[in-house]
């Protein structure tokens, strides 16, 4: 079974930036279209970004021209840098395939504060 493991969170002003990263136990990524999520308190689970195995990235409405997502296959570990953050990114973010198919990780949570 595939565990994945979400890093990189933590406190940041508006306008700041994190880097997140997802490392999987076992390759995946390189097979797989990838996805990254985020679960703000009260909310369901949204996605956020994917990369296909093409290459190419799609990102919603809300975090796009913001935030940009990146694949190292031969680490078999995501990354998502987020810059200019905002109050409303403030959640635990997760990495998945896309569509989700995997056991959630642990998460990895982003706080946004002045």
């Amino acid at each position: 079974q595939v565990e994945l493991v979400e890093s990189g969170g933590g406190l940041v002003q508006p306008g700041g930036s994190l880097r997140l990263s997802c490392a999987a136990s076992r390759s995946i990524f390189s097979t797989n279209n990838l996805g990254w999520y985020r679960q703000a308190p009260g909310k369901e689970r949204a996605w956020v970004a994917s990369v296909i195995r093409g290459g190419n990235t799609f990102y919603s409405d809300s975090v796009k021209g913001r935030f940009t997502f990146s694949r190292d296959n031969a680490k078999n570990t995501v990354y998502l840098q987020m810059y200019n953050l905002k109050l409303e990114d403030a959640a635990v973010y997760y990495c998945n395939t896309e569509p989700e198919t995997l056991p959630w990780g642990q998460g990895t949570q982003v706080t946004v504060s002045s």
